[in-house]
């Protein structure tokens, strides 16, 4: 039966019409909002209601009730459902409280083996022990009752969000270290003439890479054919020959990259380096390394020969756990990213020379790796 009341008149606003219109025609919210959107529109459009029937294919109670609250509380109470409670819930707060306190543990502490909970364990295990402890609602709970109890306190105790420890008490002045080290450089880089030679002091940015896998493949590869496979095809299967350690050092002038690849990255190799670096450089300049707190680094077969250079080499080191401080782990990404990629080799000999010549086609176009976010803050 048609209403005998006065039509009322909806108004939108453009961002009211917007949204709605967006909703509208959308293909991932619920159908019911998307049928009510529609009616919204048409009664604004001032539709009739039958025609807005035929049109949405909803019943007219439907279509009034929408448009009431519509009316009454603005278009996006007409979008939803008023809450109601047909009768009072059966689980209490207290046995919420219990499931919380429970999901905020760890299963080995009830003496289980596993180290996480999920959410059939958890209703196993509330099943078992809440009656005991009093909450005889919870006799019954399934995996959804305790989904629904830990959703709303926004609990997910079978998912592991990981966090790095701050186990240097002086990392916000060691990083604050690096940045002025790396402002410097950039202000020496940019009031840098075009003939001018090497600074009195120069900066270069250390570090290895260990653990780089010399792989074999077991079978030829496939070049790529067309009209049957348009990508290499390689066998699945592959020989684990050994792998090497890359040490290098970045040069944040010029940004080429003295590196050295070894079996090992002891103090001998890291030495290695250092005495590399010591040759490539003019002998009245020192030579800053920025570098982290590697054994290899610090070891007495190092400052030995330290010692034995005095005031060639200073070392500004980044702060436990801050190796994203350090400019050449850029380097490391491009490498892996290049000729480090997919590669397959015969021996440990021929990655170590290919590495090598990865190295040397950078720097046959090397580029200038700058810092430039310096307002860090860290939490």
């Amino acid at each position: 039966m048609a209403r005998k009341t006065k039509r009322a008149k909806l108004n939108l606003t453009s961002e009211q019409h917007s949204m709605l219109k967006q909703l509208s025609k959308s293909r991932k919210a619920p159908l019911r909002e998307i049928q009510r959107a529609n009616v919204l529109l048409h009664y604004a459009d001032e539709i009739p209601i039958l025609q807005i029937q035929q049109l949405v294919n909803v019943s007219r109670p439907t279509i009034y009730k929408c448009i009431d609250k519509a009316l009454a509380a603005g278009a996006d109470a007409g979008l939803k459902d008023y809450y109601h409670r047909p009768f009072e819930p059966k689980i209490d707060d207290s046995a919420k409280t219990w499931v919380v306190n429970l999901a905020c543990t760890k299963p080995k502490d009830y003496g289980l083996a596993a180290e996480l909970w999920t959410y059939s364990e958890l209703a196993k295990y509330t099943r078992t022990n809440a009656p005991p402890a009093g909450h005889l609602c919870l006799a019954k709970a399934v995996k959804a009752t305790i989904w629904r109890i830990l959703s709303a306190n926004e609990i997910r105790p079978h998912k592991i969000k990981y966090y790095l420890e701050r186990r240097d008490p002086d990392f916000e002045q060691k990083m604050q270290d690096v940045l002025m080290v790396y402002q410097e450089v950039n202000l020496q880089n940019d009031n840098k003439s075009a003939d001018a030679e090497y600074p009195g002091m120069i900066t270069v940015s250390v570090d290895e890479k260990p653990g780089v896998q010399a792989l074999s493949t077991v079978a030829p590869d496939l070049p790529p054919k067309p009209g049957c496979h348009k990508s290499v095809g390689r066998d699945y299967e592959y020989k684990r020959l050994g792998t090497v350690s890359i040490l290098a050092a970045l040069d944040l002038h010029t940004g080429k990259i003295i590196a050295q690849v070894h079996d090992r990255h002891r103090s001998r190799e890291f030495v290695e380096l250092l005495k590399e670096l010591d040759d490539s450089y003019p002998k009245e300049s020192t030579v800053r390394v920025v570098l982290d707190n590697h054994s290899s680094h610090i070891s007495k077969e190092t400052m030995k020969y330290l010692k034995s250079r005095p005031g060639r080499f200073v070392y500004v080191h980044t702060p436990k756990h801050g190796s994203w401080l350090n400019l050449i782990e850029t380097a490391f990404s491009k490498m892996a990213r290049s000729f480090l990629r997919h590669i397959r080799v015969s021996s440990k000999e021929e990655l170590k020379e290919r590495i090598l010549k990865g190295i040397a086609e950078i720097n046959s176009a090397p580029v200038v790796h700058r810092w430039k976010k310096f307002d860090l803050e860290i939490a």
